[in-house]
């Protein structure tokens, strides 16, 4: 069973810059691949970014792209989300999910750190 903890959100000005942080435990975190997610007030969860278990490919949504870095320390057992020229349509609970690579559902969740962008 793996658990996740997300760190890292907090109230950031349009422009400005956050870095999530995603800590597993209870399970091999080389095995899974990992993703970010977000779900903003009356809005569905949407997809944000996912890195492969070795870190060698990623993929993001559009609205991701060119702004947002997700990469993972194996080592450490940590994804982090590194989130640049914030929007306030970025304001959302942020959540890590955790997947085995030859799985397609995130069977782990987080329990989410909110982020908040001031215009």
């Amino acid at each position: 069973q793996v658990q996740l903890v997300e760190s890292g959100g907090g109230l950031v000005q349009a422009g400005g810059s956050l870095r999530l942080s995603c800590a597993a435990s209870g399970g091999t975190f080389s095995s899974y691949a990992m993703a970010w997610f977000r779900q903003a007030p009356g809005k569905e969860r949407e997809f944000v970014a996912l890195i492969t278990w070795s870190g060698s490919s990623t993929s993001y949504a559009d609205s991701a792209k060119g702004r947002f870095t997700i990469s993972r320390n194996n080592a450490k057992n940590t994804v982090y989300l590194q989130m640049n020229s914030l929007k306030p349509e970025d304001t959302a609970v942020y959540y890590c999910a955790a997947r085995l690579a030859t799985r397609r559902e995130y069977p782990y969740w987080g329990q989410g750190t909110q982020v908040t962008v001031s215009s």
